[in-house]
C-alpha cells in the first residue's frame, strides 16, 4: 500500500509539473512542449478547441498503442498522468500569474519544468503520453534512455507545425525540446529509491 501510495503521489506531482511549465510558460508563446503538445497547438489552433482537451484527446490516442506492448496497468496509470497534465494546463493558463512576459525566461523555465515532470513520470515506468508511449517503447527495446528518441520523434512534428502556425515556431521548440530532454535524461539517472526504475518491461 505504501509503495502504491509514494508511486500515486509522484505520478500526481510529475503531471502537476508538465502541466505547470506547459501552461504557465510555453502556451501562452504557441510553443509545442512535445509532439502530443504539437498537434495540441494544431487542433487549437485550426479548430479553437482548448489546449487541455486537445492535450487528452491526442495523447489517449497515442496511448491506445500500448495497450498491448505494456499492459493495461500502464495503461491506467498513463490516462491518470495525462489526466493530471490537462487539468494542470487548463488551470495555469487562465491564472495571470506573470504580468510583463518574456520569451527567452518562459522558454528556459516552461522547458525546465516540462522534462521534470516528464522525468518524474518515466522513473515511475508511467508515460507522459503522446510521443512519450512511442519514445518508452523504443527505450525499453534498445534499452536506452528516453531523452534522444523523444528528442527525434517530437522535432519531425515540430517541423509540420512550424510550417503550418509560424516557422519560428520550430526553432523554439527544438530549444524547448532540447533543454527538457535533457532534464528527462538527468531525472532518470538520478538515484533515490529502490522504486525507480529504468527497467520497463513488456506485459507477460
Amino acid at each position: 500500500m505504501n509503495r502504491f501510495m509514494w508511486k500515486g503521489g509522484l505520478v500526481v506531482l510529475g503531471g502537476t509539473i508538465q502541466g505547470f511549465g506547459m501552461g504557465l510558460f510555453l502556451f501562452p508563446h504557441f510553443i509545442p512542449s512535445g509532439g502530443a503538445g504539437g498537434l495540441a497547438v494544431l487542433l487549437n489552433y485550426t479548430f479553437g478547441l482548448g489546449m487541455g482537451a486537445a492535450l487528452w484527446v491526442v495523447n489517449f490516442t497515442f496511448l491506445l498503442l500500448a495497450v498491448n506492448y505494456f499492459g493495461k496497468r500502464f495503461v491506467v496509470w498513463t490516462v491518470i498522468a495525462i489526466t493530471i497534465t490537462s487539468l494542470s494546463v487548463d488551470f495555469f493558463q487562465q491564472q495571470n500569474l506573470i504580468v510583463n512576459r518574456h520569451l527567452l525566461y518562459d522558454l528556459v523555465l516552461g522547458s525546465v519544468f516540462l522534462g521534470t515532470g516528464v522525468g518524474i513520470l518515466m522513473r515511475q515506468g508511467v508515460s507522459n503520453g503522446g510521443i512519450g508511449v512511442v519514445a518508452l517503447m523504443i527505450s525499453s527495446g534498445r534499452n536506452i534512455l528516453p531523452g534522444r528518441p523523444l528528442f527525434l520523434l517530437n522535432g519531425c512534428i515540430f517541423v509540420i507545425t512550424a510550417l503550418i502556425i509560424d516557422l519560428r515556431l520550430i526553432f523554439l521548440a527544438l530549444i524547448s525540446q532540447w533543454i527538457s530532454t535533457k532534464m528527462v535524461d538527468l531525472i532518470c539517472q538520478l538515484q533515490f529509491y529502490r522504486l525507480y526504475t529504468l527497467g520497463f518491461r513488456k506485459k507477460p
